[in-house]
């Protein structure tokens, strides 16, 4: 094998190890997407979980 080739063959396996860590390193920072509940549920858990029309401060003047 001459130099050039072997040079290659290094360089090879160098980005090909770098693109392996950088694969794992994404996976790991990440979740798959269907782990998380449907944006539907997600909105109604965070924004109307605790507002209620009772609690509605518009809708109280109206009643009086």
């Amino acid at each position: 094998m001459t130099r050039t080739k072997k040079w290659f063959a290094w360089m090879a396996l160098l980005f090909i190890i770098l693109l392996a860590y950088a694969s794992y390193d994404i996976s790991t920072r990440t979740s798959f997407p269907g782990s998380k509940p449907q944006l539907k549920e997600r909105i109604k858990k965070d924004y109307f979980g605790a507002d209620t029309l009772e609690t509605d401060s518009s809708l109280r003047k109206e009643k009086e």
